[in-house]
């Protein structure tokens, strides 16, 4: 099941629910109980590269990332 976020019209309050694609523009019950009305967001993702220099240099000459394992040695 896809993530949907909803957003309260009221304070701007944003929930993420887990639910299936045939409910998704379905009302949402307030969490919080205080009768709020809360649609649905476009939810945007994104993927991005890390800093240069952010990640640690891991593995060597060999696919299961031992720099001294069997495939390294050749």
């Amino acid at each position: 099941m896809p993530l949907y976020e909803y957003e309260c019209t009221e304070d701007g309050q944003r929930i993420t629910l887990l639910r299936p694609m045939a409910r998704a523009d379905e009302p949402v019950e307030d969490p919080d109980g205080r009768g709020r009305t809360f649609t649905r967001t476009h939810s945007v993702f994104g993927v991005g590269q890390a800093e240069a220099g952010s990640l640690p240099m891991t593995g060597g000459g060999c696919a299961c990332g031992d720099p001294n394992g069997p495939c390294a040695r050749g």
